[in-house]
């Protein structure tokens, strides 16, 4: 397992959820301050990757206009895991990271961080999974994971399980610390939420 670059990181976009706290609504079109979520999510994150796909299970036509492959689950009812595994399976990179739809304000040294993490690890022992830690708990939707763990997460989902978290720990993941940085891992799941967010985003302009 090679250590990682930029050129080897794709990174995914989860955006297939059901959006069952927010109404059914797809969260990644949902606007903030007049502007997509995922948008949002885009200005931070095709800077610092490779490679950027979406993965979505509804309005793919909208998704697909904004230039970047799209792809679907193949498993259901297995969320946020169906859509990694689907990434992992389209991923040409050695690494695919993985990031939420619903977090506009993910660190714009996300990929930095994970690399330097990767690249403190020796050769023997370059783990698989880096997952972001904001200090208080585990991020385990911003991970970036080998392809080599295609098989792993296929065979986990097959046996029934969902869990994104108890699969990272299966793996033996190494926790990044972004404690300072913690409020950038804030997602909108609520109406209210989104209220804040847009309210406080404006503050900061």
């Amino acid at each position: 397992m090679n250590k990682t670059g930029s050129e080897q990181i794709t990174a995914v976009i989860l955006a297939g959820g059901e959006g069952s706290r927010m109404g059914g609504i797809d969260k990644g079109l949902l606007e903030l301050n007049g502007q997509p979520l995922i948008e949002h999510v885009m200005a931070r994150i095709a800077p610092q990757v490779a490679q950027l796909i979406i993965s979505a299970n509804r309005n793919l036509e909208r998704y697909q206009s904004y230039g970047y492959p799209v792809i679907t689950d193949q498993m259901t009812d297995k969320g946020p895991l169906a859509g990694i595994l689907s990434a992992l399976q389209h991923c040409q990179s050695d690494w695919l990271l993985t990031i939420p739809c619903d977090t506009p304000r993910i660190p714009i040294d996300l990929v930095a961080r994970m690399r330097n993490a990767a690249d403190q690890t020796t050769q023997q022992k370059l783990a698989a999974i880096y997952s972001a830690h904001d200090g208080e708990q585990l991020q385990p939707l911003f991970s970036m994971i080998h392809r080599d763990l295609t098989t792993s997460l296929q065979d986990y989902l097959a046996a029934g399980n969902r869990k994104v978290a108890r699969w990272l720990m299966q793996q033996g993941y190494v926790a990044v610390d972004f404690s300072d940085q913690a409020d950038a891992f804030a997602n909108i799941n609520t109406p209210e939420m989104l209220a804040q967010c847009s309210a406080s985003t404006e503050q900061d302009h």
